[in-house]
């Protein structure tokens, strides 16, 4: 049981060291003292693994106009217009402050010679206004914004610090249902800690890894969403999981993504012969939206019994795909697979999660003093489908709005009471480990295969069906057995699956990311809903 030594005391409580959760301690670091957790390593978050880049207005050619209409069309009737609105206007400031921290952007020279920002387009968007540092565009910002935060006396980065629970203010008897902190699993000292706070901040990504194969790091299992979710907070649009089209297909390297900047500089999706497919879906061919190329490719997969289909850029000069593309051309020929002579074997893959935590214009959830930002959340942003690089922007805008209502009310909030110790007096170490790695594996299996690209309803039955079982087998071992990192990733991947099958069951329409084939069609007899979950201890002052 950890003593009295294991607890900490800060302002502000950040969980997640990606784009959002280290924008916003930078914004907050010179006002009030920071403690940001990382699950495992710093770097181990999606913003890493970003090829594409921060969509903004930087075209003389370009207008806010253009990047809202796109947006909400990508969206699918779901965007909220006015979140639509406020983000794409702090684009051009949002590419300052990463330039100011010491981001160095791609540039090209002008025909006057002068040096401007290089700008790509990516699917959905009619402009070019996607800044980017070649095709490594997160590991740039994240590990700037880490030696940013490094630097800063009121930062303390915590690594492998797992979230185990929030702390909520009415659980220890008081009467508003404010969040005190979170219990933490230092995964390394093998302790639970007492981490005490004024304002918590949940940054910890999506939960992409609930599916056999992802785009994101191993870590993206929907840590946040989960602990957000039994504290008492909404969540919506869960069923709108956006498969990337273009993972490359290869035994030893599942989780590569291919940039979707590579069908944007004319790269060609083929079959094995090598004919093009995409005219038979979309007249925007390769730069349809997500959703409509990742069907198209997951079609012909399963129509033709293929493994793969093939994204082609040998077409190019070797000298362009490799000032483009230096990072896809390395991997893949560290794999022996060289584009600039022979297509790119891809498959889809979970990539990214557009619903999450029902989140106001300044990041506040239905909790006092619990925010959300980046993809953990649900803004309204990005509406029934994410359209290519508003992700990042939206990190970067979201977390500057929750800066500035946390000074607001920070000084206005009162001490924390001293807190509890984490209790485990009544557990002990599981002589079992095998079952948390055979219960992982099913719920990604059967989410892939029931809840994956083309849904049912027969399928999402299924699905819940298997989903109650383990859910009752995951909550006993959790009961019984000392806590591990494992665990803690299982609980919440199976309570995300949950939502993702709950809301795609409410949704009796097919939109955006979410098809189904019992209803092929959107509906059109009402305005668009948003699918929105609310838990028995929703605790919210003021109830929709």
């Amino acid at each position: 049981m950890p003593s009295h030594s294991n607890t900490y005391d800060y302002d502000v409580l950040i969980v997640g060291s990606g784009g959002a959760g280290l924008t916003l301690a930078l914004n907050l670091a010179d006002h009030v003292k920071i403690a940001v957790l990382s699950k495992f390593a710093l770097t181990e978050g999606s913003t890493y693994y970003a090829q594409g880049g921060i969509s903004a207005v930087l075209d003389e050619h370009d207008s806010l106009e253009s990047h809202i209409e796109d947006t909400l069309i990508a969206g699918a009737g779901l965007c909220d217009p006015e979140i639509v609105k406020l983000t794409v206007s702090h684009g051009r400031e949002s590419i300052e402050w990463l330039k100011q921290q010491g981001v160095s952007f791609t540039e090209v020279q002008s025909e006057d010679g002068h040096s401007q920002l290089h700008l790509n387009r990516e699917g959905g968007h009619s402009h070019r206004r996607i800044a980017h540092i070649a095709d490594a565009t997160g590991k740039a910002v994240s590990t700037t914004l880490i030696d940013r935060a490094k630097e800063h006396p009121n930062i303390d980065l915590l690594e492998y610090h797992n979230v185990v629970e929030l702390i909520s203010a009415k659980k220890l008897g008081q009467n508003e249902p404010r969040t005190l902190g979170a219990y933490v699993l230092d995964s390394q000292q093998n302790v639970i800690k007492t981490f005490s706070a004024k304002c918590t901040v949940l940054a910890t990504g999506g939960a992409s890894k609930v599916y056999l194969y992802s785009t994101n790091p191993h870590i993206s299992t929907g840590d946040g969403i989960a602990l957000a979710w039994r504290s008492g907070c909404r969540v919506s649009n869960m069923e709108f999981m956006q498969f990337h089209p273009t993972c490359l297909y290869h035994p030893t390297a599942r989780s590569f993504l291919i940039s979707e900047a590579v069908r944007g500089e004319g790269g060609k999706l083929v079959l094995p012969d090598g004919t093009p497919f995409m005219q038979n879906y979309d007249k925007r061919l390769e730069l349809a939206p997500r959703d409509i190329v990742a069907r198209a490719i997951d079609n012909e997969i399963k129509k033709r019994g293929l493994d793969c289909v093939y994204l082609d850029i040998s077409h190019k000069p070797k000298s362009f795909i490799t000032q483009h593309f230096p990072n896809i051309y390395q991997q893949c020929l560290a794999l022996e697979i060289d584009i600039s002579q022979q297509p790119i074997p891809v498959v889809p893959a979970a990539h990214y999660t557009c619903g999450g935590i029902v989140v106001d214009k300044d990041a506040r959830t239905d909790i006092p003093a619990l925010y959300a930002i980046g993809e953990v959340a649900c803004t309204g942003l990005h509406g029934a489908n994410r359209m290519a690089s508003n992700s990042l922007l939206e990190c970067l805008v979201f977390a500057d709005r929750a800066s500035q209502d946390i000074m607001k009310i920070i000084d206005t909030l009162p001490q924390n009471p001293p807190l509890p110790a984490w209790d485990e007096s009544q557990v002990t170490d599981s002589d079992e480990e095998v079952v948390i790695a055979h219960n992982w594996d099913e719920v990604r299996r059967f989410m892939w295969d029931y809840v994956g690209i083309v849904r049912t309803t027969k399928r999402l039955t299924r699905a819940m069906n298997r989903l109650k079982l383990l859910k009752e087998e995951i909550a006993e071992y959790y009961g019984q057995f000392r806590i591990t990192s494992d665990l803690l990733e299982l609980r919440n991947l199976v309570t995300v699956a949950e939502l993702i099958i709950r809301c795609a069951q409410i949704r009796k329409e097919s939109r955006g990311l979410h098809y189904i084939k019992d209803y092929p069609e959107p509906d059109n007899s009402r305005p668009p809903q948003n699918s929105i979950l609310v838990p028995d201890n929703y605790s919210a002052l003021e109830k929709d």
